[in-house]
């Protein structure tokens, strides 16, 4: 049983032109990819469909929050996620050859016989597309880090501890430094 056709557009019944879909997203929907590096995602993508004659062209807007830690303290961070994402969907005799081949991502091709488009998997990787890859506090008022102050004193002493410990290990490889 699919519990997924919410995420599936029957094409086949739509006239040409540009047809709009909406789709609230939670964790709930993410239960299926396994776990995530967020929790309580509250997204919105808001799907243009424009259909013509042999293929179709999907722009997805996604927009929302979610919650996830700062990667340099570790504090929890909330995440406004915004972003946009246009892929061509082509319909071909081979779409299988047709996928293997092609090197554009934005470019997808469905057999000609196909009536229904699956979304699921682009939203998917979409919404994970509009997080940022490096998460961090950000800033304050005075351009100082909204990190937490502790963690980041502890970061610095490690740093300095590392470049005064020398490694006994290298010690004898200064000697072919100035080799020429």
């Amino acid at each position: 049983m699919n519990t997924r056709r919410e995420y599936e557009i029957a094409f086949v019944g739509l006239k040409p032109g540009d047809h709009h879909f909406n789709y609230q997203i939670d964790d709930k929907f993410f239960s299926t990819y396994g776990e995530q590096e967020f929790t309580d995602c509250k997204a919105t993508v808001h799907l243009k469909l424009e259909k013509n004659n042999g293929f179709m062209m999907l722009h997805f807007d996604v927009g929302g929050t979610l919650n996830t830690t700062c990667d340099r303290c570790g504090n929890p961070l909330q995440l406004q996620l915004w972003d946009e994402f246009k892929v061509m969907v082509k319909m071909v005799d081979d779409p299988e050859k047709m996928n293997e081949q092609e090197e554009d991502p934005d470019v997808f091709y469905i057999s000609r016989g196909e009536s229904h488009l699956h979304v699921d998997e682009w939203i998917y990787e979409f919404i994970n597309l509009a997080i940022p890859f490096q998460k961090m506090c950000g800033e304050d008022e005075e351009g100082g880090s909204k990190c937490n102050k502790e963690v980041l004193a502890r970061l610095k002493q490690m740093e300095d501890d590392v470049k005064t410990d020398s490694n006994p290990i290298w010690k004898g490889l200064d000697k072919f430094k100035d080799l020429d």
